[in-house]
């Protein structure tokens, strides 16, 4: 079972959209612009229960609480997912509904084109829309959903699409990895209770429960004999008022309300960890353990039904180390039939091939849009793979991106960040604008890695040596950059040596020979010559790119040591993230009203 598309319309915080699967997909995108919204859309179409809530919808549920036009009548959302590789219970349930769907050509077949049904890409598919309207008759929302190609009903409506043929397709939906507290609870779409539904397990429980608590006397045993006095006058004051008429005592206490929802909230499931700790709910487990709890009833659900469950999964590193966010990804990716995934770690993201990444965009008419990153610029599957943690993911998720040439540059660039960050309150952390640094193996890849994020929408800053090139790989460093900073040195080594104070190169050396990490450097007791310590400090910087010694150098220098080439790159950069204003501070009320009252008195001239 898997989604191939859906097209949204007045829904939510979303106009419009039509979106394409191609298999496992992972949203990314920034906050509020509608990932949650997606996965809603689909459990409106597909999930069994959704629609089953009073009301199945609600004002908010329409892209602006629009639910009426300017003519003041029923204007509707509607939801519509087209899904393939159809298990063969719900081709032969809903064999009047089936259309075909051309992988290859991404589409369905149209009249005239029967020929194609037996293609090897073509796939039986079947679409169903969600379409909700408010009622001015009932004053209530409404929702249903349909097929949307088929046998029609008799008054020539839509048919619609029944609860069991929803749980068919097996589509779950986790909103986050937060309801782990109520993942082994009973109540309803809490995980126990979907593995329940898909294992078709029907439990006389509620019924044989709720007998028997009716039936204990007194209502909470025996230990309820010091209530018994302070219950029996209450009855007897109360009598005074409501004649009760009942055979023995007409009050108890119970331990639940004694109906079927109360009970679902009411039970829960011990756990007994170590061997000297009696058992606790397992809501009182170490987050850890109810994380790995979570995981184990997803494997559950997916080997109860192999290839025939889509997971959409909200941010499954809520509350994870990364080791089992790693886990939870490969698991989705290995053993679902298709997984649908939003999340901000890089831990997650850095499991998804660049296929299977959609960037999500909403522009200002509200149409939502998904860019797989591989169409919008794919990057070399070795250089995605090797930099998607450290830079790539990461940068995703941000505004910008520092692509430095090489590692010494990287190190200086955050160096010398650090201490402009730290003198200057007035400017914006790199960090917290959401500007990523980091660096690649030589400016060759520099180009691609500029406009791979360009396409993304972030703005793309470089920082690289001079050297002498093609006119045609300027070109490409103008166009993938919002700022391309070539310097004029052709090393950063050398950069550094003439831009910081040779007193600092020989503080750095001397630091490295006393820490005993000199290796090979030969680093004297006494100062040599300039000539000398230029040369030594180049071989330190040259030869120990991945100890951070041009991070350390700069952190000796002072303010106004700061070497002036990567200051004001790093300013220009700055300048694209200024610091957000503070909202201001409101005085006490008490203040506020004298504040008045003299505001007062100046206008008239009068004085206390």
């Amino acid at each position: 079972m898997r989604v191939v598309r859906m097209s949204i319309s007045h829904f939510r915080s979303i106009k419009s959209a039509t979106l394409d699967f191609t298999g496992h997909t992972l949203f990314v995108g920034p906050n509020n612009v509608g990932k949650s919204t997606v996965f809603e859309a689909l459990d409106l179409v597909l999930g069994p229960d959704r629609l089953s809530k009073y009301p199945a919808l609600e004002e908010f549920d329409f892209y602006n609480a629009e639910y009426l036009n300017i003519f003041d009548e029923p204007q509707p959302l509607r939801v519509e997912v087209l899904i393939t590789d159809l298990s063969p219970e719900l081709e032969n349930t809903c064999g009047a509904h089936l259309e075909f769907w051309h992988e290859a050509e991404r589409r369905l077949l149209q009249r005239g084109e029967a020929e194609l049904a037996n293609a090897p890409t073509t796939k039986p598919s079947l679409r169903l829309e969600t379409i909700g309207r408010y009622n001015p008759e009932e004053d209530e929302f409404e929702a249903n959903t349909y097929y949307s190609h088929g046998v029609f009903k008799s008054d020539g409506t839509l048919d619609t699409v029944s609860k069991p043929v929803k749980r068919l397709i097996g589509f779950i939906y986790l909103r986050t990895l937060r309801t782990g507290s109520r993942a082994l609870s009973l109540e309803r779409n809490s995980l126990l209770d979907i593995i329940l539904r898909v294992q078709g397990v029907r439990t006389g429980l509620w019924e044989r429960s709720i007998s028997r608590l009716r039936k204990l006397n007194p209502p909470i045993g025996n230990d309820a004999h010091e209530l018994t006095p302070v219950l029996d006058n209450i009855e007897a004051r109360l009598a005074q008022y409501i004649p009760l008429q009942a055979a023995g005592s007409a009050t108890g206490l119970y331990v639940s309300q004694l109906t079927r929802e109360h009970l679902r909230k009411t039970l829960s499931f011990f756990l007994s960890t170590n061997a000297d700790q009696s058992p606790v709910p397992f809501q009182e487990s170490g987050t850890g353990t109810l994380n790995t709890l979570v995981l184990a009833l997803l494997s559950f659900i997916a080997d109860a039904k192999p290839g025939n469950v889509i997971f959409a999964m909200e941010e499954p590193e809520i509350a994870l180390p990364p080791h089992t966010q790693r886990r939870i990804a490969n698991y989705l990716l290995n053993d679902t039939a298709q997984c649908l995934v939003s999340s901000h770690s890089p831990y997650v993201i850095e499991r998804f091939d660049q296929d299977q990444i959609q960037i999500l965009r909403r522009d200002p008419t509200a149409k939502l849009t998904g860019t797989p990153i591989a169409s919008a610029a794919a990057l070399k599957p070795k250089h995605y793979k090797r930099h998607a943690r450290r830079g790539v993911a990461e940068a995703m998720l941000g505004k910008g991106i520092i692509v430095a040439e090489g590692v010494t540059e990287s190190s200086a660039l955050q160096a010398v960040a650090a201490k402009l960050e730290s003198a200057a309150p007035w400017i914006w952390p790199l960090d917290l604008a959401g500007v990523t640094i980091f660096s690649v193996d030589g400016d060759g890849d520099m180009p691609t890695f500029g406009a791979f994020f360009k396409a993304l929408g972030l703005k793309t800053f470089a920082f690289y040596d001079h050297k002498v090139r093609p006119a045609a790989k300027n070109a490409e460093f103008a166009s993938n950059f919002d700022i391309p900073r070539e310097t004029r040195f052709d090393s950063i080594e050398k950069l550094l040596i003439a831009e910081i104070p040779a007193d600092r190169h020989w503080d750095l050396l001397v630091a490295v020979r006393d820490a005993g990490t000199q290796g090979n450097l030969g680093i004297p007791a006494a100062r040599p010559a300039p000539a000398q310590l230029e040369a030594l400090i180049y071989s330190a910087l040259r030869s120990n790119k991945g100890n951070g010694y041009a991070g350390q150098l700069i952190e000796l220098c002072a303010d106004a040591e700061l070497p002036l080439t990567i200051v004001t790159f790093l300013q220009e950069v700055y300048a694209h993230f200024p610091k957000p204003q503070k909202p201001p501070v409101l005085a006490p009320a008490a203040k506020v009203g004298q504040a008045n009252a003299a505001q007062a008195q100046s206008a008239t001239g009068t004085s206390s």
